[in-house]
Parts: structure tokens; sequence; C-alpha cells
């Protein structure tokens, strides 16, 4: 007989763990969904038969580059992690890292992968230093050992963000395949380690440390789960599968017998050791605390024998029989431990006022309910009710258990039938898949729980949750006996299945109803319970993600139709808002808002179908509802705004939220029914926009277009807003609606390029209508007391935007009209600027705003309104002769493109002939379709007319270079003081110069970086010339020898040093200018002379300029060198 590993898989012995569950009819009427882990597959669910086989049986895997299959499990751990390290480190942070992951993309989209993956890990590492000095590790732990374990702790999880990162470039799987595979290998084993540390650290800091340890055992438990039970490698070939009777070897499973013996190292002791560590002065003080030491301990264990069913412990043995009983012996010593624990930590603890049994007969009763219990799932759990009389053990165990439960609670014992009946019938369900048994038990059960209620809280007078705790008490029976129902109707034949979908909407409704009367109310958190919370904010969550667990179970098993689901999952969903809003309508109005937003990705699921995709009615339809569901809700928005900025938000802001949030709900509409209709998807952009403006811009609204609720006008009257923020000077925010006009206008413009570029007198009145509103706008937000000067900043915008649209999108006469509208804005330009000043002057003492102030005060007051005033219009003309530089650059570009394809394409035509031209054409339709629409299409401005006409653009394009940067000097001097690092930020202006025959003649392309060089190297020496006179001037006029003094041995020593910086500055702006070839030994021979400028300088710029040097002189020996070399290799 052939050995096990190689035996196929139907002929091996096989143990279920499902041997005695229920199997009804309707219950195959959904195919059986693929788990991508091995428990379903390579280990059976059942036992541990499906191990892998050994090593020595196959040789080594072939890889097989793919994509990193495992992105949604990691991404469940890595990126709430990544959000909380986030929010610790703040703003540099983040920061850093769009900076450098904008980098990052860049390299990518120019095909630079490498450049590209060093790229994001210099960005990791960047963020992580930034994360050490912006992080207040320091002071939020009291123990710097604590600090070093939280900032190992941060940098370790950083480093496996990375790792996954480095996982999703396949050009490193195929260049280092086994470094890919550490890398996965790594992922799993050290992901589970971090996480449940992080998320339990996050938990701590959300509801504090009472009961972190638990915490840290339930995330230990989920992430074992998730990464240690035996997965099949992302990048092993599949084909293997086909060897050992589907069998997958040991090598292809992501993780080893080390890190599995690891992983559950770590399930078993680290939660215990982290409570003793954390609670070690109080860890025997009572029974409680010692219970909490075998809690700890023993859950996990229950926990990894139950994993064991999906092959966790396959690195203990391969032989079914022991892993089997293993999990018997151990499992039920480990279950009576936990019985006892729960009994003292939990039941005589929280719940002793509710036994109605006397001393010692309530330990045993409730031991025997308890541990029966358990000991009856646990055999169930494990195939082991199987016969006739294991069948009759389970039912008599679980009558028994329900007696003894039915008397700890006090039920009377003419009652006492009641639920042994029910225990009855619930375990002929299971046994004899009955499902009238399933529906009697029901029906018993719920009138044991409607006797305990009414026993034990009918008849108090309580006001509890905004309502009498009668009411209450209606609402929970009617709730816990839908719940008994609906497992019932579930397994009810399709026909049916309705009644499963009223059944659950009827039990979340309920629970959402009870769940926001405990939560959300103010006057049920404490009556008659001082330390303790009523209804705690875990159970929110835990109610949560069992009913959604639920929901996608049955979804799954095709028993819950789509518009069930839809409607479940959002009112599931809902609850979450009630942990961060106090509202009492939390939850329905955030219910309203998802049925309304998520119908586009819940009811149009299944793409493959023409059926699923929305109908333009459906669309509007469904865009309409979203609008009145957000208006509806705008109270609940206001709150949420209040919550977020700490007192209540503005007409303007909230109007702007409601107005982006439709928007936002929208995108599923657009972008999965409508991505090919462009006019629905430039509505959703001018709609987001005007939402972001509002936002961003919040202008004043009248209240008649506001509806102002007493909610809304309670939070705005507050007495305590002076007080707690102060008087709040006003400004006039009226010309916000000019710049949001202007905004829309441009975004209209851009999103209907065909009506602009075709129609002048549309580019006319958008240009003028552009001009007039940020001209009013820049007047009266910046310049209020110069009302003369509003005509010619208007005039100076309408000249700037009718250049830059007309110089956009040209039409017949623009180009012999722009460079007069050029002229103007130039010549406007020192009339605005010395107007202004008179303007100022004028304004200041004509209206005798000076005062009683003395001559020297009104010169100074008058000096600094002036400078400040003028230096406003600097910045604005700088912005303005920028743009224009830009957007005539950029027409030059684009004109110098089309003229070289057109070259090429002429050159090929030549070329080819007849024959290869019909081949051309038959091989690109889609070029030939598009070339006939561009000669029916474009207006009769076309390329040559705009080298016949357009010859005034480099020329104006350079004069706006040369005057933008100018200006921008004057600002450093006037703003910075002279700042010398800023002409590094200035100088690469002038990469805008032209090509022309009037002020740059010879200049070109090969030069467009002599311009930056020179201007660095001309600025640093004027002013460093400037510094040493400046010192000089003002410094002693004795004779002296002291180093750094202001006399005649200062001058000379920096002017000689200065020069000495010469050379290799020549050399490499000549080298900048002509990019010939010299003599490898002038840049290596120029270097030493900055060495003295370096060492023994005064002044700062003098050392700017040596390094400088050294720079270059390095830099330009490198590149010829690389260009030699070059050769050699072409040669």
């Amino acid at each position: 007989m052939m050995p096990p590993e190689l035996q196929p898989r139907s002929f091996r012995p096989y143990i279920s763990s499902s041997i005695s569950a229920p199997s009804f009819s309707s219950l195959g009427n959904g195919s059986p969904s693929q788990n991508p882990s091995l428990g379903s597959g390579v280990f059976s669910s059942g036992s541990s038969s499906g191990f892998p086989s050994s090593r020595s049986m196959k040789g080594p895997s072939r890889f097989s580059p793919t994509a990193f299959s495992h992105n949604a499990r990691i991404a469940i751990a890595l990126v709430p992690c990544a959000a909380f390290l986030l929010d610790l480190g703040g703003p540099p942070v983040v920061a850093t890292l769009t900076l450098g992951l904008m980098v990052a993309y860049i390299l990518d989209s120019l095909s630079i992968k490498s450049g590209s993956f060093f790229g994001v890990w210099f960005t990791i590492l960047g963020a992580q230093i930034t994360f050490f000095f912006s992080s207040s590790l320091i002071n939020t732990f009291n123990s710097y050992t604590l600090v070093f374990l939280a900032a190992f702790l941060c940098a370790e999880t950083n480093f496996l963000i990375g790792v996954w990162a480095s996982l999703q470039f396949k050009w490193i799987q195929l260049e280092n395949p086994s470094i890919v595979l550490a890398l996965e290998r790594l992922l799993f084993a050290c992901v589970p380690f971090a996480a449940s540390s992080l998320f339990t650290w996050a938990t701590v800091f959300a509801v504090g440390m009472n009961n972190a340890a638990y915490y840290l055992m339930a995330f230990n438990c989920v992430f074992y789960w998730l990464y240690s039970i035996p997965r099949l490698s992302s990048f092993k070939s599949k084909q293997e599968l086909k060897y050992h009777g589907g069998e997958i070897p040991d090598e292809n499973l992501i993780l080893g017998p080390l890190e599995s013996c690891i992983h559950t190292l770590n399930l078993l002791f680290f939660p215990v050791l982290f409570h003793v560590a954390s609670h070690y002065s109080v860890i025997f003080s009572s029974a409680a605390s010692v219970s909490d030491l075998f809690l700890l301990f023993f859950i996990p264990f229950l926990f990894q024998l139950y994993a064991s069913l999906r092959g966790a412990l396959w690195w203990i043995t391969k032989n079914p029989q022991q892993v089997q009983s293993i999990r018997v012996v151990s499992g039920a010593f480990a279950l009576v431990v936990v019985v006892i624990c729960l009994e003292i930590r939990v039941i005589f603890h929280s719940f002793g006022r509710y036994i109605q049994v006397p001393p010692p007969f309530n330990y045993l009763l409730v031991m025997t309910a308890m541990l029966g219990g358990a000991a009856g799932t646990g055999a169930y759990s494990l195939g082991m009710v199987s016969d006739a009389f294991s069948s009759m053990a389970f039912i008599s165990l679980v009558v028994v258990v329900s007696a003894a439960g039915a008397i700890v609670i006090g039920v009377p014992i003419m009652f006492l039938p009641l639920p042994s009946a029910a225990g009855f019938y619930f375990a002929r369900f299971f046994t004899k898949k009955s499902l009238p048994s399933y529906f009697a038990f029901a029906v018993l059960g719920s009138l044991t729980v409607a006797w305990f209620m009414l026993h034990n809280f009918w008849d108090l007078n309580i006001w509890m949750s905004g309502m009498s705790l009668k009411s209450f008490c209606k609402v929970a029976v009617v709730n816990v006996v839908v719940a008994f129902l609906v497992p019932g109707l579930a397994l009810l034949p399709s026909k049916l299945h309705f009644l499963t979908e009223i059944g659950l909407t009827s039990h979340s409704l309920m629970l959402c109803y009870i769940e926001n009367r405990l939560f959300s109310y103010s006057s049920i958190y404490y009556y008659g319970f001082e330390d303790e919370v009523m209804y705690p904010s875990y159970m929110v969550i835990l109610t949560t993600f069992i009913g959604l667990a639920m929901v996608r179970r049955l979804s799954a098993d095709h028993r819950l139709g789509p518009k069930a689901v839809w409607i479940l999952t959002c009112l599931y969903s809902s609850k979450l808002t009630m942990l961060v809003i106090a509202s009492k309508s939390v939850v329905w109005m955030s219910a309203i808002l998802l049925l309304a937003i998520s119908p586009p990705l819940l009811l149009y699921k299944d793409r493959t179908r023409t059926a699923s995709k929305m109908k333009p009615w459906q669309g509007y339809a469904h865009a309409g509802v979203v609008a009145l569901s957000v208006w509806f809700c705008r109270e609940t928005i206001f709150e949420a705004l209040q919550w977020w900025n700490g007192r209540p938000p503005s007409d303007g802001l909230l109007l702007g939220s409601c107005i982006g949030l439709i928007g936002l709900a929208c995108i599923p509409i657009v972008s999965l029914h409508f991505s090919h209709v462009m006019a629905a998807k430039r509505t959703l952009v001018l709609v987001v926009a005007t939402g972001l403006l509002f936002i961003i811009m919040q202008p004043p609204i009248p209240v008649s277009w506001t509806y102002r609720s007493d909610l809304i006008r309670t939070a705005r009257q507050s007495a305590d807003d002076i007080s707690i923020y102060g008087f709040v000077v006003s400004k006039p925010t009226w010309p916000s609606w000019l710049l949001i006009a202007a905004l829309l206008l441009t975004l209209t413009a851009v999103t209907s390029l065909r009506s602009i570029k075709y129609i002048v007198e549309l580019r006319s009145f958008y240009s003028i209508a552009m001009g007039i509103s940020i001209g009013v706008y820049i007047s009266a937000e910046f310049f209020l007391q110069a009302a003369v000067l509003h005509a010619l900043i208007v005039v100076t915008m309408v000249c700037t935007s009718v250049f830059v649209v007309f110089t956009h999108f040209p039409s017949a006469s623009s180009t012999k009209l722009l460079p007069w509208v050029f002229a103007l804005l130039v010549a406007l330009f020192p009339v605005t600027y010395l107007l202004e000043g008179q303007v100022r002057i004028n304004t200041i003492f004509g209206n005798g705003l000076a005062g009683d102030v003395g001559e020297e005060d009104k010169k100074l007051t008058t000096l600094l309104a002036v400078e400040g005033a003028r230096t406003s219009l600097l910045g604005l003309y700088a912005a303005i002769f920028m743009l224009i530089a830009l957007e005539i650059k950029y027409e030059l570009t684009s004109l110098m493109r089309e003229k070289a394809v057109d070259r090429n394409s002429g050159t090929r035509h030549n070329r080819s002939g007849q024959s290869s031209s019909s081949s051309s054409t038959s091989a690109f339709p889609r070029m030939r379709f598009m070339q006939h629409r561009l000669v029916s299409s474009v207006p009769s401005f076309t390329i040559k007319r705009m080298a016949a006409d357009g010859v005034w653009m480099p020329a104006v394009g350079n004069v706006a270079t040369i005057m933008c940067f100018a200006i921008c000097l004057i600002l450093n001097v006037n703003l910075m003081g002279g700042s010398d690092r800023a002409i590094f930020f200035l100088a690469p202006i002038l990469l805008l110069l032209n090509q022309d025959s009037d002020f740059v003649a010879g200049f070109g392309d090969k030069q467009r970086y002599f311009p930056v060089a020179v201007v660095i190297t001309g600025y640093l020496v004027l002013t460093a010339l400037y510094n040493i006179w400046e010192d000089v001037w003002h410094g002693s006029s004795g004779w002296g020898l002291q180093i750094g003094g202001g006399d005649w041995f200062f001058a000379v020593k920096n002017v000689a040093l200065l020069i000495l910086t010469f050379p290799s500055h020549i050399l490499f702006n000549r080298y900048v200018w002509s990019y010939t070839n010299q003599a490898d030994s002038m840049p290596l021979l120029a270097l030493p002379l900055n060495l003295p400028s370096i060492l023994i300088t005064d002044v700062r710029k003098v050392l700017i300029l040596g390094l400088l040097g050294v720079v270059y002189s390095l830099a330009q020996y490198l590149i010829s060198r690389q260009q030699y070399i070059s050769g050699l290799k072409y040669i």
C-alpha cells in the first residue's frame, strides 16, 4: 500500500468535523466558496490528514512571478498601523511621506523602476527619522525602557510597510526571486507581533489600561488566524498541486516550523507576561486576579486547538490520530479550567445578584450548567456525536444543562419543564436535523426569556434610556424572540427566504433602537452605577461586526437577497457613528445617508451583466435621493462638523460640506455605471469643486438661503462663545464669492474645452469675466484703503486673463493684439506702483489717520504703510509675469514638438512611398481618424500661421521671465534681507527663457542651464563684495591685524579669497554654455583653489562660492569622464 503522503486525497482516512452537523436540503442551493487559505483545500477542516507532505518527496519548487495575492490580508493589519503612526507623528511625517511618495511616483511614471524602489525606501526612512523627532514618545511614557521599546515597535512596523511595498515591484520578482520569497516569509512572520502590539496600544489610548491584556489576547488570536494558519506562497508554481494527490509540499508554504512554533508561543504566553508586567502589584490579591492569569493562557490555548482543525499544528506531528487525541485531552482540561475561571471572574463577580440559589448549591449548579454546555459544544464541534448512544448522551447533557441554568436564574419548579423541553428540542435539532424541533426550541426559549424579564424587571418603576423600564423590556423580549426565529427561518426552502429577510431586518432595526437608547441618551449611563457604564462601546463594535459577518455568510449561502444585504449592511454600519458623535438621532441619519449612497456599490455588484448597470433615469433618481438625504441630514452634518472643529461651523462651511458630500456620494454612480459619459464626469467634478471652495472660502450666506433649525440656532447662541473664544475682528467676506465664481468659471472652461476652444466670443467673455472677478477680489481683499487703484488692478487682471486665454487658445487676430496687451500690462506696473504710494500718503494724512503724532512718527507710519502695500503689489506682478512666462514656455514647447512630429512624419512619408503610406494607413486607422478630425475641426489658426504671426512670443516670454526674476530679487531684499539661500530657489525661474533674435541671440535649448548657473555665481559675487564693503565702511579705521576686523586687511583677505573661487566658476559656466569637453585636469587643478575660501574666509557668501566651486569642479569632471567613456563604448 502507498504511504499516506502519496495517496490521493479521496483514498485517505478522513475524519470530518461536521459528521453530526445539520445538513438540510436547502443548504445546497449555493456554490461553495473558495477559501484562499489552505484550510479549505490542503488542510481539510475536519482533520489533520491534509498536512503537507515531506520536503524530501519533491525537489525544489519552481518560482512563479505573479502579483502578491495576500495584499488584502496584509492590509488588514498594516493599514490601521500606518494610520496610527501617522497620527502619532503628526503633520511633519505626513509632509515627508507626501513629498517622498510623489518623487517615487514620478520616477515610476518615467519607468525608472529601481529609482522608484529606492525612493519608496528613502521615503520610509525619512518618515521614520521625522517620526523620532516629531512624536511625543518621551512625554507619553515615564520610562526610557518603554520609550525605547515603543520606538523600536514603530520602526519595525515602518520596516514591514516597506517590505510590503517592495513586494509590489514585479521586476524584483524577476531579478531576485529568492529575495521575494524571503520578504514574503519575513512579512508573515513579523506582522502578527507588530500589529497586535500596535492595535493594543491604540485601544489602550482609547479606553484605558484596565483590560489591556485581554485586548492583546483578542488581537493575537485574530492575527494568528490571519497569518499563522498554513498558506500557500504567492510566488510558487501552482502546477505542483498535481503531485501527491493534490498535496502541497512544505516548501510551498509561506511559514516554516520555526515561525509557526514562535507564533504559537507568542499566542500562549505574551498576553500572560504582559498582564504580569502591568499588574504585578495586584496579581495575587484576589481569586479574580488569579483567574485572569489562567484565562489569558487557556483561552488562547483553546483557540489554538480550534485552529488545529485548519492545520495550525502541522509542525508538531503529521499523524491525524495524534492531533485528534491532543485536541480531546488538552481541550478537555483547558475547558474545565476556563469554565471555573469564568465562574469566578464573570458569573459570580458581575451577575451574582441574579443567582437565586444559596451556596453551595449555586456553585454546583453553575458548574454543571457551564461545564456541561462547554463539554457538549466541544464534543459536537469535534464530531464526537455520531451514533445513537452519543446522540442520546448529548441530548441528556443538554437537558441537564438547561434545567441547571434555569434553576440558577430562579425559575420555579413548576416552570422547570419549560427550559428542559427547550433544551431537549435544541439538542434534537442538531442530532436529528429536525427543523420543527428548532421552532419548538425557539418558542419555549422565548417563553423562558419572557418569564425572566417579567420576574426580574417588570415591576420596577425605573425610567431608563429615555423610556420606562417596562417599555424597554417589551422591546428587548420582542428582539430576543425574533433572534430565536431567524436561524430557523434561514433554513427554510428558498421560496420562503423573504421571511428571513424580514426577520433579520426587524431584528437589526430593534437592535439599533436599543443600542442607541442605551448609548446615546445621557440619562442611561449612570443610574445607581457610579463606576460602571451600562452599555460599553466595545459592545456596539462587537454586535456590529457580528451582524456584518452574519449578513456576509447568509449572502454567500444565497439565503439573503441583494436588497436585504444592502439594508442590513447600512443599518449595522450606522451604529458605529454613535461612538464618535454624541447625538440621539445620529444612528438613523447615518442609516439614511448610507442607504442613499450605497446602492451603486451593493445593489449593482455584478458588473459582468448588462442588467447590473444603471439606466440614465436610475442614475438621476439615485443622485436626487442622495441630495435629498444629505439635505435631510444637515443637522447631523452640523453636529459632526461641530465635533470636529470644537465650535459651531459657519453657514458656508455647512453648505460646502453638504455639497461636497453630495459630490463624493455620487462618485460610485459615475465611476461604476456612467464612466463613459463625459458630461456626468464634468458635473461631478464641478459639484465636488464647489463644495471644496465653499469649505475653504466659507462665504457669507443670507439667512434666507439656509434653514435655521432649533439645534443650529441653539448651538450658535451660546453665551459662553465670547468668554471662551473672545471677540473676533470681522472683515468683509463678500469678495470670496468673486473668487469662487472665478474658480468655478475656470473649472467649467477646463471641463468644456470644445466650446471655449472653438467659440471666440465665449473665450472673450470668459477671459474678461475672470479678470474682473479676480481683480475686484484682490482690490477688496488687500487694497481696501486705495480705492483709486481698484480700476488699475482690475484692468491689470483683465489684461492678464485675456493674454493667457488667447495665448493658449489663439484666434485669427489675437496674435496681432496680444503684444499690445502685454505692453499695456508692463506699462501699468510702474504706474500702479508709484500711484499706490501717493494714494496711501494722501489717505493717511488727508483723512487725518495719523492723528497728533510727531513728524518723525508720521514719516515712519507713512513709510511702513507704503512699503507694505508696494510689497503686496510686487508679489502680485511677480505672479502675473510668472504665469505669462509659463504659458509662453508651454506654447513654444508644444509648437516645437508639433513641428518635430510633422518633420518626422514628412520624412517617413518621402522615404516610404505610396505602398508604405497605404499600409501605415491601414495599420493605424485610429491615427488616421484623429488626423481627419483635426483637419476638419481645428480653427484657421494653424502652426504655420503661429510661426508667421507669433514671432513676438519668445521676446515677450523673456521679458516676463526677467521682470519676474527681478521683482523676486527685490522681494528677497525687502522681506528676507537679501538671503543668500533664496537665489538657489529664484535662479530656476530663468529656465523659462526662450531663444529669440532680439534679446538673447545665440541662446538655445542647449544653453538653457547657463543663465541659472551664471546668475547664481554673479549674485553671490556681487553680494559678497557688498558685504565686504559694508563691513569695512562700518568698521574701525585704525591699523589692526585682528582677523575679521573692519579694516583694510579684512577687505584684502576676503577679496583675495573671493578671486580664488573664480577659476572653477568660469570653467563650469563655459562648460554649461558650450558643453565642449576640456582637459580633465583643468577642473581638478581649479578645485584646490576653493579650499582656502572654505577654511579661512569671514564672509558667508565667499564660503558658499568656495563650496559651489568644489561641487562644480567635481560635477564637470564626472560628466566629462562619463561622456568620454560613453564615446569609447560607442566606438
